[in-house]
């Protein structure tokens, strides 16, 4: 399921409901100041903290993934200067979404959200104190399973009105495997397609998996730069 806002602590239920009608329109009514920062940033180039060219990573702004970071993960890996990282608390979330007024409809709603194919979000690092409208989101799956390739085919999968799925496998900068895809995402209800991209390792508390969105594929590629630092930066434990 698609959803274009953040959307935890309390508002998963009103983002996961809403974003795919008004995901786009009110990102871009909210960003509309956002996007003149975001042009501005693309031209000063990776230095303005996760814009400029393709295949350039962004500027580092601290580093995700260690005991006592923002994200407590599997794997770390530096984030774009601005960025801004939060954990997500899976199991919390579904709880509290359940106990709600609508219960039954409330914990669907959420488990949309938090969970895509075999993977469950654990941290979102939100590009818009840098001028972009998107997340960089990280999803972790059991333990155990070290088929990376085949954890993010099944992510893709999971994510209705995909095409031109396109993989390769890499090593990270900090030596891991690692498998990459590219694919356009299309809204039937906002009748747009952009472009989205995401990355899998594994590693022994099971597979993590990257996925950058965006707003649209102009702000896709802006903040590119934010997604290429994670892959020249991510190694496990």
């Amino acid at each position: 399921m698609q959803v274009g806002v953040g959307a935890v602590g309390g508002r998963i239920v009103v983002a996961a409901a809403l974003a795919a009608v008004l995901g786009g329109c009110a990102e871009s009514a909210d960003g509309g100041g956002e996007k003149s920062a975001s042009a501005s940033a693309s031209a000063k180039g990776a230095a303005a903290g996760g814009t400029g060219a393709k295949g350039a990573a962004a500027a580092r702004g601290g580093t995700v993934g260690a005991a006592g970071s923002a994200c407590e993960l599997p794997v770390t890996f530096d984030i774009a200067q601005h960025w801004k990282a939060k954990s997500i608390d899976a199991d919390k979330e579904l709880a509290e979404s359940s106990k709600g007024e609508d219960g039954d409809l409330s914990g669907a709603l959420a488990d949309a959200f938090l969970r895509q194919g075999p993977v469950t979000a654990a941290c979102e690092i939100d590009a818009k104190p840098a001028g972009n409208i998107g997340f960089l989101r990280v999803w972790r799956g059991k333990g155990g399973d070290t088929d990376a390739g085949g954890v993010l085919r099944a992510f893709v999968a999971a994510e209705d009105n995909v095409s031109k799925a396109r993989y390769h496998s890499f090593k990270t900068g900090g030596g891991v495997s690692a498998v990459e895809v590219e694919y356009l995402y299309t809204s039937k209800l906002l009748d747009e397609t952009k472009k989205e991209s995401a990355f899998a390792v594994s590693t022994p508390e099971g597979p993590v998996v990257l996925h950058l969105g965006g707003m649209d594929t102009q702000e896709h590629e802006e903040m590119r730069p934010a997604y290429d630092l994670a892959k020249q930066t991510l190694r496990v434990g």
